[in-house]
């Protein structure tokens, strides 16, 4: 990738800053947008929702980094505004980023349909899905519980329930872009992993420019109880990074977006170049567990960035760290930077390490965008930026032995010499050990080096093992007999969990009611098995059974690290309960008015806990863990031991598929030796179907399905090689994107244009 990637425009939406000269100005001068929430983002009253003590319900910290408002000009997107309207912030906040990002580059010579987005999204409910989930069940649940019903505005738009993939295809459609969309959840690593998969389409000769990165608005309330039962939440309120002060992480929320060219088109085309691609590592934790990071999984994404690039550690002037300001997980990523410099002491200075979530906050699957996006100004403004906050370093970090430095004040970025560039680093790690470490080159004018090799016949992929369980049909064996016909008696029926919903109104389909497992089967404690949401249980198991299918057990040391995890998903709404829960103190302050129970203060506090407990049970640590939908494929991982990139893609109903290219791509381009790809969804959920039947009646005959799928992929000669039984080759794949505005349909086209993709790709032709 070395020189061949250009970074040829930038666009942000970030806490504190209203474009990204404010965004500048708050690094350069160690500001930070750390302050209380708003009065209007959480459906609790902040002084209801905060305690110092981690308990049910409660938060620890009443401060974060937030967006009010922004210049959101929808100008010039094709989209309809009723439609934009009534989307989330979430969507306006990346359309708004990725069109400054469009606007910046040169795209007037671009062919939009070989243009595609590659988005890092975090897989949590937003404000518009949390209110969809309550104007659903309140209706309900009062008719239930309370007996009698209050009627309620039902004015969300039904779009809103897509809060994984919609958002990368709203932007393709916005900009008309043709290329293909979708994004992808690495938990914290998002952006890093979305700029990487975004260049490979460009390496490959597949696209002829990307946008990439990283959104993150979820339903504030909700990350801020969650990072607090974790005991992840800064209490102080202040972001901290490497500093003796650091007690915990400030969550925030924004977009960065960058566009990509191959370096050669980029001159052709007359664009701007902020920084070249130099080497890009993934990596997994094999050790550890979900919530602690891992320094050798950290070291091998490190390593395989700078022997991508050809670099030595001690080449870089600047690293952005992941830096949460948490102090264990700083003190890893400090010693995991000492053991890779080990051997590789800069000649005559010290290397600056940072992080900018000392300015704007964590914002969790847009963290490495707004590092990125930091990283590029520097080298725009040539200036070596500071580390809000820091006065002296922790005590577990031997900085002045080190050969790091943390600034407090802004400084001159030099050049080593007349013939060295500027060069920068960017780490970014996840929950789950999901590990991304990008290198950055300053852009000087020389000649270009060629982005695409002329076109090399890619490998066939095989399937070597496979596993499925959809409603009833509890494994392979079951589902093929129905689906050749033999197993016909099996009539779709309603659904058995509708919260009081009239189960008649909740459509009928092939519903997978419970998911069970022996205790001691993965190395999961008991109480977070019982606790994690059953999209996670479900995809576990049917993966299980496609690797014991391929003859695959626990991976052997030589293997692991070699072996990918690719996972379709899109939101459980199951996750939307908690904030249901939350809701239930106001509700039952109207309900006791309405009513007429006059109810005194404890009486009322009492009958809000028996109707929370009715609603579900509280956000804890375990449910946080179980609900993120990113930990899908690191689960998996961890139970086998694998190394290589493990993370979640979303493309709403064609989730399986692209997760299905993710791996193809990684073992074509040799990155992988095995791949296990999947996609679940427990899609019956009842505020999916009724919000589905809403939105299209005219599909309302076609029964629910719910389940899960899994394959395990090789390359066909290594299929050869290890006497592996092998069911298909997987030849070709391809990916359009060209909705229609009514709905954000795909459009007959975009079938077409994907089709013909897909056999160009597997160099046939359609009529064969």
């Amino acid at each position: 990738m070395r020189n061949s990637i250009a970074i040829v425009g930038i666009g942000g939406v970030f806490p504190g800053a209203t474009d990204l000269d404010s965004f500048w100005e708050m690094i350069r001068s160690g500001g930070n947008a750390v302050r209380d929430v708003p009065p209007d983002r959480w459906i609790l009253d902040p002084a209801q929702a905060f305690s110092t003590r981690v308990s049910a319900d409660k938060v620890n910290s009443r401060r974060g980094c937030f967006i009010d408002d922004f210049p959101f000009d929808p100008k010039g997107l094709n989209l309809d505004p009723t439609t934009l309207t009534g989307l989330d912030p979430a969507f306006h906040l990346l359309l708004h980023a990725g069109n400054q990002a469009w606007q910046d580059a040169a795209t007037t010579q671009l062919n939009r349909k070989r243009v595609g987005v590659v988005i890092g999204n975090i897989v949590l409910p937003t404000d518009a899905a949390s209110a969809l989930a309550d104007e659903i069940l309140g209706p309900a649940f009062e008719s239930r519980v309370v007996a009698q019903v209050i009627a309620e505005t039902k004015d969300t738009l039904r779009l809103n329930r897509y809060v994984a993939g919609l958002p990368a295809g709203v932007l393709a459609k916005a900009l008309e872009l043709g290329g293909g969309s979708y994004t992808l959840d690495a938990a914290c690593a998002s952006s890093l992993y979305a700029l990487k998969y975004a260049a490979e389409e460009l390496l490959s000769g597949r696209a002829d420019a990307m946008l990439a990165g990283g959104l993150s608005r979820p339903d504030c309330l909700y990350t801020q109880m969650g990072f607090s039962q974790l005991q992840a939440i800064s209490r102080s309120g202040c972001c901290s990074p490497f500093d003796y002060k650091g007690d915990g992480l400030v969550v925030g929320e924004g977009a960065g977006i960058v566009v990509l060219k191959r370096l050669q088109d980029a001159l052709d085309q007359g664009d701007d170049i902020y920084a070249t691609i130099a080497g890009i590592g993934l990596s997994n934790d094999v050790g550890g567990n979900l919530m602690s990071p891992d320094s050798e999984g950290q070291q091998r994404a490190m390593l395989a960035a700078y022997q991508q690039a050809g670099w030595s550690p001690a080449d870089v002037d600047l690293i952005e760290c992941h830096g949460t300001g948490t102090p264990i997980g700083d003190a890893v990523e400090f010693n995991s930077l000492q053991a890779l410099w080990q051997d590789h002491k800069p000649d005559h200075r010290r290397c600056i390490i940072g992080s900018v979530k000392s300015n704007v906050g964590h914002l969790l699957t847009a963290a490495g965008s707004a590092g990125l996006i930091k990283l590029l100004l520097a080298m725009k403004h040539r200036q070596l930026p500071p580390t809000a906050n820091f006065e002296r370093a922790a005590s577990r970090l031997a900085l002045n032995e080190s050969p790091f430095e943390v600034l407090t004040e802004v400084r001159e970025w030099v050049r080593r010499d007349a013939d060295s560039p500027r060069r920068a680093a960017i780490s970014a790690f996840g929950f789950g050990g999901i590990n991304a470490h990008v290198l950055l080159q300053e852009w000087r004018g020389h000649a270009a080096q060629p982005g695409v090799q002329e076109k090399q016949a890619t490998p066939a992929i095989a399937v070597v093992g496979m596993e499925a369980q959809f409603g009833p049909w509890r494994c392979l064996d079951q589902f093929r007999l129905r689906v050749f016909g033999f197993d016909a008696d099996q009539q779709p029926s309603q659904p058995t969990n509708c919260w009081g919903v009239d189960r008649k109104n909740a459509g009928e389909g092939f519903f997978i009611n419970e998911v069970t497992v022996s205790l001691g089967r993965y190395r999961i404690p008991p109480a977070e098995l019982r606790e994690m949401l059953p999209q996670q249980l479900l995809m576990l198991q049917v993966a299980t059974a496609a690797l014991e299918d391929a003859g695959i057990g626990q991976a052997d040391p030589a293997s692991r690290n070699s072996t990918g995890v690719y996972i379709g998903i899109g939101l459980d709404l199951n996750t939307t309960n908690f904030h249901f829960r939350w809701s239930l103190l106001n509700r039952a302050r109207d309900w006791n008015d309405q009513l007429g129970l006059n109810l005194s203060e404890a009486d009322l506090e009492r009958w809000t806990g028996e109707l929370r407990t009715a609603a579900g049970p509280p956000l804890n640590a375990n449910r946080t863990m179980g609900a993120l939908g990113g930990i899908v494929a690191s689960r998996i991982a961890r139970a086998f031991h694998l190394g290589g990139p493990s993370f979640t893609v979303s493309g709403e109903e064609a989730s399986g598929l692209r997760a299905l290219e993710a791996g193809v791509r990684s073992l074509q381009r040799g990155e992988i030796e095995t791949a296990v790809v999947g996609a679940v969804d427990l899609a019956g959920e009842v505020r999916a179907t009724l919000a589905q039947i809403e939105d299209r009646p005219l599909s309302n005959d076609m029964p629910i399905g719910e389940g899960a799928t899994a394959l395990v992929l090789k390359r066909h000669q290594d299929a050869i090689r290890d006497g592996d039984r092998i069911y298909a080759l997987v030849e070709g794949l391809g990916a359009a994107t060209e909705g229609g505005v009514e709905h954000l349909l795909p459009s007959q086209d975009a079938y077409q244009i994907s089709f013909q993709r897909a056999c160009d790709d597997a160099s046939v032709t359609p009529d064969s």
